[in-house]
């Protein structure tokens, strides 16, 4: 563990925490967050998770400036619930995403865990495309990388990181149950 995944991990916990509360000052500490994680993902050679930080830096940025014009409900932002064929596609595209990065990643890198890696890199970037949309289904896609992601960085070392997912996985079901009691549609 380094001083740099040990703030990280702070800056998650006060991002994740405000996600839940649909609260848009959750960026700031997001774009703190991933900027760190960055460098220590390409420490641990997990390149998947490196890489998908420089796309969760710009997402944070869209969903940042999609939340604050986004209509208010009591206290946080409107979100919405996905129709089943919309929920099929984004399932299908992420599984074959996922499988086509792991094979990249397993021939051209010496990635540590190329097809885990980038499970945990193909989900992440789908739940946050809908979080950023406000819709409630990024909630089931952010557990199920929860899982994954708490075995694969004990795995490589890094706890503290394994274990703010572990916590992550706490507040995704904490955030499942919170936007469906504010679903509109």
């Amino acid at each position: 563990m380094t001083i740099w995944e040990a703030i990280a991990a702070l800056l998650g916990l006060a991002n994740v925490w405000l996600v839940v509360r649909r609260s848009v000052w959750n960026y700031p500490f997001g774009l703190a967050m991933v900027a760190l994680y960055f460098f220590v993902f390409w420490e641990a050679k997990l390149y998947s998770d490196a890489l998908l930080q420089i796309f969760f830096f710009a997402i944070q940025l869209y969903g940042w400036w999609n939340w604050v014009r986004a209509p208010k409900v009591d206290d946080g932002i409107m979100v919405e619930r996905m129709g089943n064929a919309a929920r099929f596609n984004w399932l299908a595209v992420t599984v074959l995403a996922s499988l086509a990065w792991g094979f990249g990643m397993h021939r051209l890198t010496d990635a540590a865990a190329p097809f885990v890696d980038a499970t945990v890199a193909g989900f992440s970037v789908a739940a946050q495309l809908l979080q950023s949309l406000r819709r409630f289904e990024s909630w089931a896609l952010w557990i199920a990388v929860d899982v994954i992601a708490v075995g694969l960085y004990a795995w490589k070392g890094l706890f503290l990181t394994s274990g703010l997912y572990l916590i992550f996985l706490l507040m995704a079901v904490a955030g499942f149950v919170e936007w469906r009691r504010k679903l509109v549609a």
